[in-house]
């Protein structure tokens, strides 16, 4: 259920008629809402206890949100549902990296898959290189809405060794919104007057994939290992892609198959081999 909750996000937002930085914000607004007197109900010692420089780190990491979602919702438009839902899944190769900046050894395993992946997202992005400069903007977009979602799970983790998955996530999605709503006033982008099936879509992203699809993994957490639940993950990438070709009748390249299959097998590779730096650190991240 998850899985396809999550393959679901990328199809809705290329179905969505609206801008997409519109539709990043409300997403992240609808669930701030929703999120919001939950925890204000059942949470009021813990915030108090949080103190400003919780609030700030939860902050921090909904700012890294935003950067995900103002890269990453964009890209689903500018290139197919395929390729943009396999680019922002290196995000565990990108994790790794930070990992290796912070000064944790990264094992040849993990290097083999970073290696497997970079090489299946440059004959994706190739391919599309060749065949369209949109379809390669939107490639660059997903790569760095991977990026920015590992920089989002790295200030997170600290965050949530020590505040609940409920809070962290009102304040980050909270906080993801008014940075997204302040980028989208200055560049003149259109919040309302869309049509109906458009704010449904919009309500469908916010249901499924921003609050059912994380919260279910993050809920399998607590009864199934974290590099399970990773590799559960990338099974968003055919589902997606699968219901791409069905509802909008998007056919993968016959030239982006290849780097995309291959871009696959490198994450999975660097999630399996990120075993024995899950051992290093104290606090396995959870899923974004």
């Amino acid at each position: 259920m998850a899985v396809l909750a999550i393959s679901s996000s990328a199809p809705l937002i290329a179905y969505a008629a609206a801008p997409a930085l519109a539709i990043a914000f409300w997403r992240n607004a609808f669930a701030a809402t929703v999120l919001a007197p939950a925890v204000g109900a059942t949470r009021r010692p813990e915030l108090t206890k949080l103190g400003w420089r919780g609030v700030l780190a939860c902050a921090l990491a909904g700012a890294a949100l935003a950067g995900h979602f103002g890269t990453w919702v964009p890209s689903a438009k500018y290139t197919s549902i395929a390729a943009a839902t396999a680019l922002v899944a290196t995000q565990p190769v990108w994790q790794g990296l930070i990992a290796l900046a912070q000064g944790r050894r990264l094992p040849g395993v993990v290097w083999t898959g970073i290696a497997v992946a970079i090489a299946g997202a440059v004959v994706a992005t190739g391919s599309d290189f060749a065949t369209s400069g949109r379809a390669f903007t939107g490639d660059l977009l997903a790569l760095a809405g991977g990026l920015m979602g590992a920089v989002y799970t790295a200030f997170g983790e600290r965050v949530r060794a020590t505040t609940s998955t409920l809070t962290y996530t009102s304040i980050c999605y909270g906080a993801c919104a008014v940075l997204l709503l302040i980028v989208c006033v200055a560049g003149g982008v259109r919040l309302h007057s869309y049509p109906a099936t458009t704010w449904l879509a919009i309500l469908a992203m916010t249901a499924g994939p921003q609050l059912l699809g994380h919260s279910m993994f993050n809920y399998a957490l607590q009864r199934v290992a974290a590099t399970t639940v990773s590799v559960l993950f990338l099974l968003e990438v055919p589902g997606a892609a699968l219901l791409g070709w069905l509802w909008l009748g998007q056919t993968p390249r016959g030239g982006q198959l290849p780097g995309l299959g291959l871009l696959v097998v490198g994450v999975a590779i660097v999630v399996l081999g990120a075993r024995r730096l899950m051992r290093l650190s104290p606090t396995p991240p959870e899923g974004a």
